[in-house]
């Protein structure tokens, strides 16, 4: 079906904007599946802050020039759903990919990762980074840990010296018993 030239500039721009807010790119082959089973999709990616969209690749490939980020012409052969994932990737991807383990309808074709094109098996791993919180956990252990060595150290002469008072106290009663 052919659209006009107003809304093949709308598109652009949505592209365009859904790039640049996204850090990774993943396409997605949707043959076989229904307007129901997308919708279903959308919702569940939403919630990660995920946008996915069924796509012109004509008008992707324009957007994806003008920005400047380099794809293949293989990620956009066929009809492409793309997942504009959001800040968490690893969050955006897993639910992707878990969605797609239940539904069994949608396949991942590749991925753009800032600069990096990744085929069919590169995006999938994409599932394996950890999410925002799990990064944010891992910084903040690592940040505390030199705090609770320094507590434990500045600790261990003011026990040691209440143990020797301690024996010493305890030495002086035994001796005054005798």
């Amino acid at each position: 079906m052919a659209i006009n030239k107003q809304k093949k500039e709308e598109l652009l721009e949505r592209y365009k904007e859904q790039i640049e807010n996204a850090p990774a790119i993943v396409f997605t082959d949707y043959r076989g599946t229904s307007v129901s089973k997308i919708q279903s999709l959308r919702a569940k990616l939403n919630e990660t802050g995920t946008t996915y969209m069924v796509v012109k690749n004509s008008l992707l490939a324009l957007a994806l020039q003008q920005s400047g980020r380099n794809f293949t012409d293989e990620l956009l052969t066929g009809p492409k759903a793309v997942a504009f994932v959001g800040e968490d990737i690893g969050k955006g991807v897993t639910a992707l990919k878990d969605w797609i383990k239940t539904e069994r309808i949608v396949e991942i074709t590749g991925a753009l990762l800032e600069t990096s094109v990744l085929d069919a098996a590169g995006a999938e791993s994409l599932s394996d980074l950890p999410t925002k919180e799990q990064t944010l956990a891992s910084i903040l252990g690592v940040l505390n840990a030199p705090a609770g060595n320094l507590a434990r150290i500045l600790n261990a002469p003011s026990s040691s010296l209440v143990r020797v008072i301690n024996a010493y106290v305890e030495k002086q009663q035994g001796e005054e018993a005798a």
